[in-house]
C-alpha cells in the first residue's frame, strides 16, 4: 500500500533552503528545523533573549502545524537545537509554557548554522486537529 505524502512550504526553485517546512504522511506531521522568524525589512525581528526566541519559534511552528492539520497539543517528539549551552535553562523556562497538557519526548543538541538564531526546533506531531495551543 502506498502512503500519500503532502508537502507544506516547499522552497522555490533555486532556493538556498532545500527542504519543505513540513510533510504529512502516515498520520504524522514532520516539521523541519525552525528558528524565530527574522525579516528586518518587513519589521520582523528575532527576539533578543533565549526565551523570546523560543516563544517566537514555537509560535511559527504552531502556524506550520495548523496549515498541516495539527497543533502543538498533538506534538509527540521535539528536537531543540541551541547554539549556547548556557541558554538551556532560559529556553526550558519558556518551552514548558507551550506544552501545558504534557511535555513531548525531546532531545537537545548544540548547533551552528549561518544565522544568529540562538534556538531552533523541529518536531513530529500527530496529524488531525487537536485543541488549540
Amino acid at each position: 500500500m502506498t502512503s500519500e505524502i503532502t508537502f507544506f512550504g516547499e522552497p522555490e526553485t533555486g532556493s538556498p533552503r532545500p527542504f519543505s517546512l513540513a510533510t504529512r504522511a502516515g498520520g504524522l506531521v514532520f516539521v523541519s528545523g525552525q528558528s524565530a522568524p527574522h525579516d528586518p525589512a518587513n519589521g520582523i525581528i528575532r527576539g533578543a533573549t533565549p526565551g523570546e526566541q523560543v516563544r517566537q519559534a514555537l509560535a511559527y511552528i504552531a502556524g506550520i502545524l495548523a496549515e498541516a492539520g495539527s497543533s502543538l497539543d498533538r506534538v509527540v517528539q521535539v528536537t531543540m537545537l541551541i547554539t549556547d549551552p548556557s541558554d538551556y535553562a532560559a529556553c526550558n523556562a519558556e518551552y514548558v509554557k507551550h506544552f501545558p497538557n504534557g511535555l513531548p519526548a525531546r532531545h537537545t543538541a548544540r548547533f551552528g548554522v549561518p544565522t544568529e538564531a540562538r534556538v531552533a526546533f523541529s518536531c513530529i506531531a500527530l496529524a488531525g486537529e487537536g485543541s488549540a495551543s
